[in-house]
């Protein structure tokens, strides 16, 4: 355990927190001023269908851009659900993941006050539900759509699988977007609880964020743990962390 807590402060160990702070302070600000834009640009964006593929196309677009330049640095989680299905994999310690997490939530805090400093008149927007959905149903499904893009990206890391990373990078963009298309209008198609918690922080409403924890949380868990064990389990063990040599790798 010792030994493991210092491995969270060597030199590569602080780069890969600042890689992942970089990361999504980049991915939130392109996302959260992509829904201000269309809300500058379009008054009625919340009902109008072009706001959605615009958001859809920048999640995508920034998602796979940041991916890339951190991939093999911090491995380039940029989501909390992804760093937490990792610790729970073993595939990084619990004290690298708190770490993690530290970095991507301050990350989007700053960037979405930044929006709100510079980008004067504007408001942050904040993910929300529908008034047709309950919370558990919005859960379920920023559950379900965060367990896609968490296998996604097991998969695409996968050293067996043969993949290469600007490909790899770019699925795992596609199938971001393709979720907020999916449930943008139902749940804001958030499947990060860091951008939705920046977005919340600077707004000041905090409203059904249990939402966009819980469901992500335990979708991502999932995913990693039925891809290591169940679809593509290890074939040779570290001895130390006792995950695959050539499964993913972070």
């Amino acid at each position: 355990m010792a030994s493991r807590f210092h491995e969270s402060f060597t030199r590569d160990a602080l780069r890969s927190y600042f890689a992942e702070f970089i990361s999504t302070f980049f991915y939130v600000l392109i996302v959260i001023a992509s829904g201000m834009s269309s809300r500058k640009l379009m008054p009625d964006a919340s009902v109008n269908p072009t706001s959605l593929v615009v958001g859809a196309i920048a999640n995508a677009f920034a998602l796979s851009s940041v991916l890339y330049i951190a991939w093999d640095i911090s491995g380039g989680h940029v989501n909390p659900a992804v760093t937490f299905a990792m610790a729970v994999g073993g595939h990084i310690s619990v004290p690298t993941a708190l770490f993690y997490w530290i970095a991507q939530l301050i990350a989007s805090v700053m960037a979405c006050f930044f929006l709100r400093l510079f980008l004067v008149g504007m408001h942050v927007p904040t993910y929300s539900i529908a008034e047709e959905m309950t919370g558990f149903g919005a859960s379920i499904l920023e559950g379900i759509l965060t367990f896609v893009l968490v296998y996604t990206i097991y998969a695409a890391r996968d050293t067996r699988r043969g993949g290469q990373q600007l490909s790899s990078t770019l699925v795992i963009g596609l199938i971001s977007g393709a979720s907020v298309l999916a449930a943008g209008p139902f749940s804001g198609g958030s499947i990060n609880p860091a951008c939705a918690f920046g977005s919340a922080s600077i707004a000041g409403t905090f409203r059904n964020q249990a939402v966009y924890w819980v469901g992500p949380l335990i979708g991502a868990t999932v995913a990693g743990l039925l891809y290591d064990n169940v679809l593509f389990p290890s074939q040779s063990l570290d001895s130390i962390r006792g995950v695959s040599e050539v499964n993913v790798r972070v």
